[in-house]
């Protein structure tokens, strides 16, 4: 039995169309669908990580590649301060599980 590709696997598939803010070998950017703030995008690994829960060593790079990424790109929706947030596991409001950030600014 395989498992059903997450909505951003399909995303970074290019098998769903969507508007790509930025693009790099490891991540890819999109507009949240339901913005919590004017600026709200959606910062997400091209490696399927379900969760922080599944992080591994090996990922650090990555994750630290996304997290410098985030300034950047705050700086570029003109924003002087974000916030971030990481939803991890159905408890913790976790709705797709393919990790990714946050980023939300007004």
């Amino acid at each position: 039995m395989t498992e059903e590709k997450s909505i951003f696997s399909k995303i970074i598939d290019k098998e769903i169309p969507t508007d790509i803010v930025y693009e790099d070998e490891k991540c890819i950017v999109i507009n949240d669908i339901h913005p919590k703030a004017r600026v709200h995008l959606l910062i997400i690994p091209k490696k399927p990580i379900p969760s922080l829960f599944e992080l591994m060593p090996e990922d650090k790079d990555c994750m630290g590649h996304m997290m410098l990424l985030l300034p950047q790109l705050a700086q570029t929706h003109g924003l002087d301060g974000f916030k971030t947030q990481i939803n991890t596991g159905e408890s913790g409001g976790q709705e797709v599980f393919h990790i990714h950030i946050h980023l939300l600014g007004n």
